[in-house]
């Protein structure tokens, strides 16, 4: 019997927060911190699952305390709530025809802060199905971009969240890449040319929810483009390829007109961010987008906090370039963007107000990392 051991990376969005379940782009980069596991068959129905207790939640621990979950094959699969990820990503796999035939015993594992916009649930899942494809050998095991279409359905379209694809797919593929999700598909398009510099990753200590920040912003924005849509208006990008129409955004009210204009902004600077990581980068320019990313987030969708403002002062005092919030926003983490030079003075000042942080680097997607040959 063999014993599978995977792992999915983290991710940090560089440019198109919020953008993905309208329908647009995102730049995302897989990073260096990991959800793991192992798994291996069982003879009966059970699926016993071990995975570190949610309250160690930070980077700046690594303490080894796990819950046990037990799910029975044998019996259909209820959810006890709607959140209930490793029984909708079973329901998703059975559903979908793939051959479950008995239990399975996997340990996770993760070096990803819970509940502080690093897609902890997306990656969790993202793992969690690649163990199981992995463990049944099925070709998908092999398919990132299908398994991140299964992580999207088992934990958004399974109980009608309002969130997009970017974290699975951003996990699932890996590196940098600009992933459009126009015309109801999904296209993924690698960025090879290296971003030079280096990322600092920051915790602001505040949990986040993420299911009624993605509504306050997902829903007024929809709102304003059906609005809209008598005037000719069905996406954002209607705005970018026609300028003229943005006089059209004096017929919405303030809160919808604030949220609408937010999104084509970014939209717009994700652009200029796609010239300038394709053709000649350079450090001030991507950091000022960053930034003007950031502040079209925190004042037009209201989503930064002030303790995330303080730890982006300090570091841009110290030397970064520029940064964001990451992630739906209202709490949890940002990151930075500065020359390498700069990073280990930028990590001791912010750490020195209590935040925890860790210089992060680019890494690949979901993967097999070994396999080992388990006796009974």
């Amino acid at each position: 019997m063999k014993k599978y051991f995977v792992s999915t990376p983290s991710r940090i969005c560089l440019f198109g927060e919020h953008q993905d379940y309208l329908g647009l782009e995102v730049v995302a980069c897989a990073i260096n911190l990991r959800f793991r596991a192992e798994i291996t068959r069982r003879e009966d129905k059970t699926v016993q699952i071990q995975i570190k207790d949610e309250k160690y939640s930070s980077f700046e621990h690594d303490q080894s305390s796990y819950q046990d979950i037990f799910i029975d094959l044998s019996k259909p699969i209820r959810y006890e709530n709607n959140r209930d990820y490793f029984k909708s990503s079973l329901n998703i796999l059975l559903k979908n025809g793939y051959p479950i035939e008995g239990g399975f015993d996997i340990k996770m594992d993760s070096e990803i802060p819970i509940g502080k916009g690093m897609c902890s649930s997306s990656t969790m899942i993202v793992v969690f199905l690649k163990a199981i494809l992995e463990a049944i050998e099925s070709p998908d095991r092999n398919r990132p971009e299908k398994i991140a279409e299964l992580a999207f359905m088992a934990e958004v379209a399974e109980f009608q969240e309002p969130g997009g694809k970017m974290d699975h797919y951003a996990s699932a593929i890996g590196g940098l890449v600009n992933i459009d999700f126009g015309n109801n598909s999904t296209s993924v398009f690698p960025m090879n040319n290296p971003v030079d510099g280096c990322f600092l990753l920051f915790d602001s200590m505040e949990q986040k929810d993420t299911t009624r920040v993605l509504a306050e912003s997902k829903i007024p924005t929809l709102r304003a483009l059906e609005q809209l849509q008598p005037y000719g208006i069905s996406s954002v990008r209607d705005f970018w390829q026609n300028q003229e129409k943005l006089k059209l955004l004096e017929n919405l009210e303030n809160f919808e007109r604030q949220k609408l204009q937010a999104n084509i902004n970014n939209y717009i600077i994700l652009q200029d961010a796609k010239k300038l990581i394709s053709n000649c980068f350079d450090h001030q320019t991507f950091g000022r987008l960053l930034y003007e990313h950031h502040e079209n987030l925190r004042d037009g969708l209201g989503i930064s906090t002030p303790k995330i403002e303080q730890i982006l002062e300090c570091a841009m005092q110290s030397g970064a370039l520029g940064g964001k919030i990451n992630g739906s926003g209202g709490g949890g983490c940002c990151y930075v963007y500065a020359e390498r030079s700069k990073a280990e003075t930028i990590l001791e000042q912010v750490q020195n107000l209590g935040y925890p942080g860790k210089i992060i680097v680019p890494d690949s997607g979901v993967r097999l990392d070994k396999t080992e040959e388990v006796t009974l």
